[in-house]
């Protein structure tokens, strides 16, 4: 009877053993196709942000005609909603995670910087807002700050949103959180260099944004107008 008890216990760590390993390498295999997908986006952020210098030195000639929307602008969208999926599915503090954040966030610098200078020459109607986002426990009002850019972003096809970790450990975002005097009580939302601190309600919100860059008002996307 023992030895069959003693079998029994065996068989089942066995079992156990062999699930466990099995999850084990499920899991490592996944996160390193994951990671393999970050390095990819990181290899593609980078080749964009020498693609946004080459730009920019064109359009220091180009006809103010000619000149759109940034090449890069279209891309940051998408970036983004990868470095979300990646957060939530390696981590935050996964070093290639931390890294492509870093990237992304000097692309985005770069494409400012870049529509700016397409604004400042050219006289186009873009706006610009510089949103500075922390943790959910550090920012419990920074997911529905997100939602409000996003639904005024879709609503002003022209309005450029820039969102930017305020604890990432990279000198551009220092520098750029040191310029606009941003302080740490998140969210933070930049209009013109006018500084919003805390939650703002859609309206509001809003009519700041109009107030600075009131050509925005003529550019509301016809999805929004049906509505």
């Amino acid at each position: 009877m023992k030895e069959t008890g003693l079998k029994k216990y065996l068989l089942a760590f066995l079992i156990t053993a062999v699930i466990f390993g099995t999850a084990i390498y499920a899991s490592n295999y996944f996160n390193e196709r994951r990671i393999g997908e970050i390095k990819s986006i990181e290899d593609s952020v980078a080749t964009n942000i020498m693609s946004s210098e080459t730009e920019m030195a064109l359009l220091s000639d180009i006809p103010c005609e000619e000149a759109g929307s940034s090449i890069l602008s279209g891309e940051l969208n998408s970036l983004s909603e990868k470095i979300s999926y990646s957060e939530e599915n390696i981590g935050t503090d996964n070093a290639d995670v931390i890294a492509l954040k870093k990237t992304y966030s000097l692309l985005e610098i770069k494409d400012y910087l870049l529509m700016k200078d397409i604004v400042k020459r050219c006289g186009k109607s873009f706006g610009f807002a510089l949103y500075f986002y922390g943790d959910e426990k550090s920012c419990p009002d920074c997911d529905k700050a997100g939602f409000v850019l996003t639904y005024l972003r879709n609503k002003y096809p022209e309005l450029r949103v820039y969102s930017f970790d305020y604890n990432l450990e990279l000198s551009a975002v220092k520098t750029l959180k040191t310029m606009l005097k941003i302080k740490n009580d998140l969210p933070a939302i930049v209009i013109d260099r006018e500084v919003l601190n805390g939650f703002q309600e859609r309206d509001a919100l809003e009519a700041t944004l109009l107030s600075h860059y009131p050509k925005l008002a003529t550019t509301t996307s016809t999805t929004t107008k049906s509505k």
